[in-house]
């Protein structure tokens, strides 16, 4: 993936400040010219339609897990895995400047950042939980109201651009709480340094069959990091899996397990092979 003079032209889903914007500077540097999207859908929809160069999508959280939307637009988008950060997600209590957190008595954010938040919420019985469709958002909500007793919870980028004042910090029940995201281009990766494979495939529904899949892999020694199913659109109790391998590139175990694989597998379809992430902030 090229990182020349001219910045590159990220999609990623949510407002300016969300946290994929965060890990869109992390991966690629400040000069990245973010493209906030309202959904997923639109999010995937960027490339093909010339408003972005790249697109950034959110794969799995250490405490919510996968991000099950995503892996289901991977399947039918053609841009490919070149890259992957992962940052730790740290949550602030954010209201309009001169407000107090003794004030607030309602706070809005994405369901699952308020999920991450219970510790918090239970030493606040008095405060009403909103959901809203992402973080950042809500704080851009919460300043454009101007009402001290509404907060929202989000991160510190995002209290940033709106002008928000951080009433509290480390909201977040566990600390040990990290996102990964991907990066999508419509170009595969060069591969060069490339130690991450991820892929697609589908299996003929009879005993035994993942077993059979998986095992020239196992015999081979490389290290399945990673398995996620997802339901067959009208094909009842059948499935995807997405799996995530330590795979060097140029490894020649590599080639001969995915031909292998490839004879014992319905469908296989190579979602990226790129460099794995080091987790950003430690």
């Amino acid at each position: 993936m090229s990182r020349g003079a001219v910045p590159a032209r990220v999609a990623f889903q949510g407002e300016r400040g969300a946290f994929s914007e965060e890990a869109a500077v992390r991966l690629l540097g400040e000069g990245v010219r973010p493209v906030p999207r309202p959904t997923f859908e639109s999010l995937f929809a960027a490339v093909g339609e010339g408003a972005a160069d790249l697109a950034l999508a959110p794969v799995e959280n250490t405490l919510a897990g996968s991000v099950h939307r995503v892996y289901d637009l991977l399947l039918d988008s053609p841009l490919h895995m070149t890259a992957e950060v992962v940052i730790p997600i740290r949550h602030f209590l954010i209201g309009p400047p001169g407000s107090k957190a003794e004030e607030v008595r309602t706070v809005e954010s994405h369901p699952v950042a308020l999920a991450q938040c219970e510790r918090f919420f239970a030493s606040r019985p008095d405060i009403r939980r909103v959901a809203a469709d992402d973080t950042a958002g809500s704080v851009a909500n919460v300043i454009r109201r101007g009402d001290p007793s509404c907060a929202a919870v989000a991160g510190r980028r995002a209290a940033e651009i709106y002008g928000g004042q951080i009433l509290r910090e480390g909201l977040e029940d566990h600390r040990e709480n990290y996102t990964r995201f991907v990066l999508l281009s419509p170009e595969p990766s060069d591969g060069r340094d490339a130690d991450k494979l991820s892929l697609v495939l589908k299996l003929a529904h009879r005993p035994g069959a993942l077993h059979h899949a998986l095992e020239p892999f196992a015999r081979r020694n490389i290290d399945l990091l990673k398995i996620e199913s997802r339901p067959l659109r009208g094909q009842p109790w059948e499935y995807h899996f997405y799996l995530d391998l330590r795979a060097p590139a140029g490894d020649p175990e590599l080639s001969a397990a995915l031909e292998e694989l490839r004879e014992r597998a319905a469908s296989v379809r190579v979602l990226g092979h790129y460099a794995s992430a080091r987790v950003a902030g430690l």
